[in-house]
């Protein structure tokens, strides 16, 4: 069995020898790290359970770690907190041991991965795509085996999108299961902590050895009580005629191939209309909804907007502007999405959707960048409005130019080991690299 000393000090030598910018925003210094793992190791050796015990851990820089700067990847919104996050310290006590702070689309303001002054993480698979974001350093981290565990946030997509575009599994948990407190807000009410990892398992506990209600935490929510049916799972599959892939020629075979995956599995397929669903996810950035962004961090924009990245700036100033009357049409808007959309789920009990229509090249992004990040929340930006959680897979192997196929597997709240029941059998190219 691995020591947490020998695991932290592999970590640092992958880092230390990788030395490609824009993962890490701060790392723990090394005689620090090491000495949590020797810790670790002997309150391990004393008999005290450590489930994470010998693992480490990337945390995305808008989530408070004690004795690190939180920069939200904007360097003059930078504060010490004197405390870890809720989720960190639950995956510390588990044994995990911290690494560092990964870099993020500033103020967790985008799915590319490209809006930081601290530099573009770059894709393991093709130096040229996009790493995905805003978790991006967070899921290069994971991907390029520089730790196990990565912690992310996702409103819009953010940790499930660079999953997709690195080709890891990414856990967007139902939303209050996991306390976002000591957590940059970017939409308070939508906001989740996510989870990244090589494997389903690994991303699976480490969700639930963080999950729990929070007194501390207003959106925090207490789990019901729930089980996975012992039937074979009904699987909802969209037309993929329908479904956009962008321009990408491959993509709807891609689709149809991750379908015939799962149907290998012994589950029961539906055919579902995805139409109200990515009709719901359009609300998130072409309505209201946006303007609880500049709740979270418009004043700062606001007196420094010399500070902030041009983009993230511009989308964060204009929410501010937007009147209220429009924030309760669109309010009407979702609850009548909402209501045409809960009988899916009496009739599925998992939603198949792609990941990303496509994962593009950095030069696309940089050239229409509001575009670009539109394309990319196509089928992840409705989850949190409709009060789902999400599991995303990478199926395959990685192809010669980009990362692996990849799915996200959709449920209504708490069905969260529904999907990871689901995912699990599916099996992720590091899961069977592990066997």
């Amino acid at each position: 069995m691995t020591t947490s000393v020998e695991a932290v000090t592999a970590a640092l030598d992958r880092i230390n020898a990788d030395r490609r910018p824009g993962v890490w925003i701060t790392l723990v210094a090394a005689d620090v790290a090491v000495a949590a793992a020797h810790d670790v190791d002997t309150r391990r050796a004393r008999g005290v359970n450590l489930p994470l015990a010998g693992m480490t851990l990337a945390v995305k820089d808008n989530i408070d770690v004690a004795g690190l700067p939180t920069t939200a990847g904007c360097p003059a919104f930078a504060y010490e907190p004197a405390v870890d996050a809720p989720v960190v310290a639950a995956l510390t006590s588990a044994g995990a041991v911290v690494i560092g702070k990964t870099n993020l689309d500033q103020f967790a303001t985008g799915l590319v991965g490209v809006r930081s002054p601290y530099g573009i993480a770059p894709n393991p698979h093709c130096a040229t795509l996009i790493p995905g974001g805003s978790s991006s350093g967070s899921a290069v981290a994971v991907a390029t085996g520089m730790v196990d565990i990565a912690l992310g946030t996702d409103t819009a997509g953010s940790g499930r999108v660079p999953a997709a575009c690195t080709g890891v599994v990414g856990v967007k948990p139902t939303r209050g299961r996991l306390t976002n407190r000591g957590v940059v807000p970017a939409c308070r009410s939508l906001d989740c902590v996510s989870v990244l990892a090589a494997d389903v398992s690994t991303a699976a506990r480490a969700v639930a050895l963080a999950a729990g209600p929070d007194p501390a935490d207003p959106w925090s929510r207490w789990a019901p009580l729930t089980t996975v049916p012992e039937r074979p799972l009904r699987v909802g599959i969209p037309d993929v005629a329908v479904l956009t892939f962008d321009g990408d020629a491959a993509g709807a075979a891609r689709f149809t191939a991750a379908v015939a995956a799962i149907e290998a599995v012994d589950v029961v397929t539906e055919a579902v209309d995805l139409s109200p669903f990515v009709e719901a996810g359009a609300l998130l950035y072409g309505g209201a909804f946006v303007a609880e962004r500049y709740e979270a961090v418009g004043p700062f924009v606001d007196a420094h907007r010399d500070a902030v990245h041009p983009v993230v700036g511009d989308i964060i100033a204009a929410s501010g502007r937007l009147p209220a009357w429009q924030a309760f049409r669109d309010r009407s808007a979702l609850v009548a999405l909402q209501t045409a959309t809960a009988p899916v789920w009496d009739v599925v009990d998992v939603l198949v959707v792609p990941s990303v229509p496509r994962v593009p090249t950095i030069a696309e992004v940089l050239a229409d960048p509001v575009g670009v990040n539109s394309m990319l929340g196509t089928y992840t930006n409705f989850v949190n409005l409709l009060d789902l959680c999400a599991v995303t897979v990478p199926l395959g192997e990685p192809e010669p130019t980009g990362p692996p196929a990849s799915v996200t597997l959709i449920g209504p709240a708490w069905s969260d080991d529904v999907l990871v029941s689901l995912a699990s059998r599916l099996g992720t190219p590091a899961t069977r690299r592990r066997r």
